[in-house]
């Protein structure tokens, strides 16, 4: 697994500290929005050209270790 730190960043001077993909000014949370939309890789490169792959890579790593860190409402059985 990556270790989404090499590809992220969050500068208060940039996007007023908002976490990015670095050396953009891309959001990670636009980078998964999009991916919950269901836009492909392909897609969203085009969407953003300053972004590279591993910076989708980086986003899903790091949304992921959220995932694990966070504690979700709990959700009623249907």
């Amino acid at each position: 697994m990556i270790d989404w730190r090499q590809y992220l960043s969050s500068d208060p001077l940039i996007c007023h500290g908002q976490l990015c993909a670095r050396g953009t000014r891309v959001f990670v949370t636009n980078i998964l929005d999009s991916l919950a939309e269901g836009a492909s890789r392909e897609e969203i490169l085009r969407s953003y050209p300053s972004l590279r792959p591993e910076h989708i890579d980086a986003a899903i790593v790091y949304a992921a270790e959220l995932a694990h860190e966070e504690t979700l409402l709990p959700l009623k059985a249907e």
